[in-house]
């Protein structure tokens, strides 16, 4: 049965979003533009606030039964829904389940609605218009802004088509059958549902993916509030006033959105194979340049109070933020960067309505900031070279440099869409090798960055006088002699890279002189000077990390492991990277002694990781038990028994693991376990390798198997070959040596006891490797006056041995053996030193953020709470003349 009524539900909630966000911002537009007739009808004012708040409210009410009916059909497993279907399945665990909500484009939409609808009730109710009395008001402007945007995100999925080609947004609760109305099933079936759903992309099943993007699009959010308070203040000509409500969600989006991204430079740490945690991908730059610029206008807004200069670039930057943002979201989600992003989403027709919403803020920024520009006071005077609010601009101007070098290397697909729609094909090609093109010039930038944060500091608090610096020597000093010896020891001989260690050096120690005289006077007031320390302790840790990091699984072999491409491009790189681990056979690597020990699943319940071969899988089975298996022994850990021999156990059917052990030359081991994901989505053979990650104090040991062999060609033996030998003969298979050494009588074979009638043998033949031996007993059995045998296979070798017939009149034996490609896997490891400092700068970059967030909040209240204390003002009656 097709449950349509949950689907009906949720689209009336899309629609009804969409027409209150339009509602409450109508009636957001007509108090703002209120006259002094509405002011003085006080009854009619209140109506027009209850409307207009009723609407917003409503409409987040409205968010939350979308959410609530998509959620629904998700849990349920409602396959006959496009979406469902798309991201889902039965053998995704409950966390990964939640996440496939966000995992596709219209999920990712409705998840920024839910984070601004929620936003848009808290700045309501801390900037409420509730007097007539002249006071500064906020709410009114700012959440017709708001409240717009809504209105324009509430569009995106929307689902609405006049009448072919005509679409305003993509419904998340469109039916598989009206999604995809050409697919033979449903002319023949049109309420056909699938069993089970395709599943969600094997590269974000990671704990990250459940944590990650809701604070992602928080972030994106809070990018909306300084924008509309900016627009607010310009409209209602407060070209000012607007920064004090509009820098502690400035600050705090600096936070939320910088801890997402940093989120995502985790997950693509834990998760990819690239080696790190940022590639300069096009989609993750496009959100990096919108959080550096409003780190920009963080600090231009603090330039304001005194500086017209820093007014105009706190204005210009807020509004900048905001549009970049949008335009961040155009290039990962028009399919713009297919080519190009691992990231990108695909198109789904809405590159033309996102767009509009880009084209559409940026016109009204453009023309309010024109015809307001010449209202914006002017400075008197010229600022100082010594003053702080010239550092501060400098160092906005910095970031802002850095990030357009960013923005303009991103945007060549775009440059090369415009110039085909004006009817010449550019062809801007990206970089060949993207992370050096940018380091070439981003490290220069941050050295620079990093240098202006320990002198903006110390002229912020006043510790430099006028024409007087010496103040700085004593911190320069001891950063220099601290990076000397960092430099030494670290063996750094690039210019570029000793800069950046220089002067993030001298950023942690200027900083904390700063910091440490602060905190005495009072702490409230160190959140920059944390958060510097935070921003300089990243560098390093980004320095050490990327910059020297260290192959340790060097090829001393000679031997090529893969004529592939991607082995033998860039001088046989990969070939000379990568070591190749066969079953069992210790191989020494840069000071480890590495051991293969094979292959490892999951299964639901059980804590760590099982043998393969503990498991059979269930083929074909009904959806509910597709991705169940038979244990073929009692699965046991640490003394404890989670299920018998015979038992039905839930696996996780995608992953495998491949356990490395790695024995140290104090004799200390450890295991890794690096895993390879099955999964067609994948493209050709499905294997989407992940690392597994030793964490140290002064490094991390990052290992991920870059190769194994087809998992489509196991099983697969060679023809028998036949051996006729006696008892001490030795004999050679598979380019082993084995020996025949004896034949042992057994009254039991796997387990099974044999009866008083039966008999049964087994042989035992050696099997000589290089380093050790192998043992294996076929067995010749006799049971119930039938013939069996039972082979013996060693996977460690690739062989199968089995026992076919006992000639007693000659003492011969007949063995076949048959062989197959022994399991390994081809690994690549490497050190990343220092990488912890890029985590700890992480949390203390975080800290900073939220102490100075906290700070201008509290100063934002006290200002506000002091101006509704102010006496009303009295409102002149217009003279009416009596005949």
């Amino acid at each position: 049965m097709i449950h349509t009524t949950v689907g009906q539900i949720g689209h009336f909630f899309v629609i009804l979003s969409f027409v209150t966000s339009l509602m409450a911002t109508a009636a957001y537009l007509r108090i703002s533009l209120a006259g002094n007739d509405l002011l003085q009808n006080k009854r009619e004012l209140t109506q027009w606030r209850w409307l207009a708040r009723g609407s917003f409210y409503v409409h987040g009410l409205t968010i939350l039964g979308i959410v609530g009916s998509l959620f629904y059909i998700i849990f349920n497993h409602y396959y006959e829904y496009h979406y469902a279907w798309s991201y889902s399945s039965r053998a995704l665990p409950a966390e990964y389940v939640l996440s496939s909500f966000w995992h596709g484009q219209e999920g990712s939409f409705l998840l920024w609605l839910f984070w601004n609808a929620v936003l848009g009730v808290i700045l309501i109710q801390t900037n409420r218009d509730d007097r007539t009395n002249g006071t500064r008001q906020w709410e009114a402007p700012m959440m017709t802004v708001f409240a717009l945007v809504q209105a324009f995100l509430a569009s995106m999925i929307l689902g609405v088509v006049f009448g072919d080609t005509f679409k305003i947004g993509s419904s998340p609760f469109l039916l598989l059958r009206e999604a995809m109305p050409d697919a033979p099933i449903f002319t023949s079936n049109p309420n056909y549902i699938p069993e089970d759903g395709k599943g969600m992309n094997p590269l974000l099943q990671n704990y990250w993916m459940v944590i990650h993007p809701p604070t992602l699009f928080l972030g994106y959010a809070t990018t909306l509030i300084p924008f509309a308070f900016c627009i607010a203040g310009l409209w209602k000509n407060e070209s000012k006033e607007w920064i004090r409500p509009a820098l502690p969600w400035a600050l705090f989006s600096a936070m939320v959105l910088g801890v997402g991204i940093l989120m995502g430079g985790y997950w693509a740490y834990e998760t990819l194979n690239f080696g790190g945690y940022w590639n300069w991908d096009p989609v993750e730059n496009s959100v990096l340049v919108p959080w550096m610029v409003l780190v920009a206008g963080i600090h231009a807004m603090l330039i304001a109070k005194k500086s017209s200069t820093g007014l105009k670039t706190a204005i210009i930057l807020s509004v900048s933020c905001f549009l970049l943002i949008l335009y961040s979201t155009f290039l990962t989600r028009s399919g713009i960067l297919g080519n190009s992003s691992v990231h990108s989403f695909t198109d789904l027709g809405l590159s033309g309505q996102l767009l509009i919403y880009m084209l559409a803020f940026m016109a009204i920024a453009i023309v309010l900031i024109s015809v307001k520009w010449k209202l914006i006071e002017k400075d008197e005077e010229e600022t100082s070279v010594y003053s702080k609010e010239f550092w501060l601009f400098i160092g906005a101007v910095v970031l802002c440099l850095a990030g357009f070098q960013i923005l303009n290397t991103t945007s060549f697909p775009v440059y090369n869409k415009i110039g085909e729609a004006f009817g010449f094909n550019p062809n801007i090609a990206m970089p060949a090798d993207q992370v050096a093109h940018f380091n070439k010039f981003q490290v220069w930038f941050f050295a620079v960055i990093a240098v202006l944060t320990g002198i903006g500091q110390y002229v912020w608090w006043r510790k430099t006088a006028k024409n007087n610096l010496n103040a700085l020597i004593t911190p320069a000093v001891i950063s220099l002699l601290i990076s000397g010896g960092l430099i030494a020891y670290g063996n750094i001989t690039k210019p570029a890279f000793m800069a950046l260690l220089t002067t993030s050096v001298f950023a942690v120690v200027a900083n904390s002189s700063i910091l440490f005289g602060v905190v005495r006077g009072n702490y409230k007031l160190s959140g920059g000077a944390v958060t510097h320390i935070g921003a300089a302790l990243m560098l390093i840790g980004v320095l050490f990390s990327s910059g020297y990091s260290k192959i340790v699984s060097i090829n001393n072999t000679g031997l090529l492991i893969s004529k592939s491409e991607d082995f033998t491009k860039n001088d046989n790189k990969e070939n000379k990277e990568n070591v190749i681990l066969w079953l069992n056979q210790p191989q020494k690597m840069s000071g480890y002694l590495l051991t293969y020990r094979g292959q490892r699943i999951e299964i639901r319940g059980v804590p760590d990781y099982v043998p393969r071969n503990w498991v059979e899988p269930l083929l074909g089975a009904s959806p509910e038990f597709s991705y169940h298996g038979i244990a073929l022994r009692d699965i046991e850990q640490k003394g404890k028994l989670y299920h018998k021999k015979g038992d039905t156990v839930a696996l996780h059917p995608e992953n495998t693991y491949y356990e490395v052990e790695y024995r140290e030359p104090g004799g200390k081991v450890f295991t890794l376990f690096p895993r390879g994901q099955i999964n067609e989505q994948m493209g050709a053979g499905g294997f989407l390798p992940s690392p597994d990650i030793r964490r140290m104090p002064e490094k991390d040991l990052y290992t991920y198997v870059a190769t194994v062999p087809d998992p489509s060609s196991e099983g697969t033996w060679s023809p028998a070959e036949t051996y006729r030998i006696a008892p001490r003969d030795t004999f050679f298979v598979n380019d082993y040596v084995a020996v025949f050494d004896n034949i042992e009588q057994t009254r039991e074979v796997d387990g099974t006891p044999l009866g008083p009638n039966d008999a049964a043998v087994k042989a035992v033949v050696r099997v000589l490797d290089k380093e050790r031996e192998y043992v294996l007993k076929p067995a010749f059995i006799i049971k119930d006056r039938m013939v069996g045998r039972k082979s013996e296979t060693n996977e460690e070798l690739g062989l199968r041995l089995q026992l076919d017939e006992i000639d007693p009149r000659t003492g011969l034996f007949t063995f076949t053996a048959n062989t197959t490609q022994r399991d390994y896997i081809v690994m690549k490891a490497k050190e990343m030193p220092l990488i912890n400092l890029l985590w700890i700068g992480t949390f203390v970059l975080v800290i900073g953020f939220t102490m100075a967030a906290i700070r201008r909040y509290r100063e934002f209240t006290k200002m506000r709470d002091k101006d509704k204390k102010k006496p009303p003002v009295v409102v002149k009656q217009p003279s009416v003349n009596r005949i």
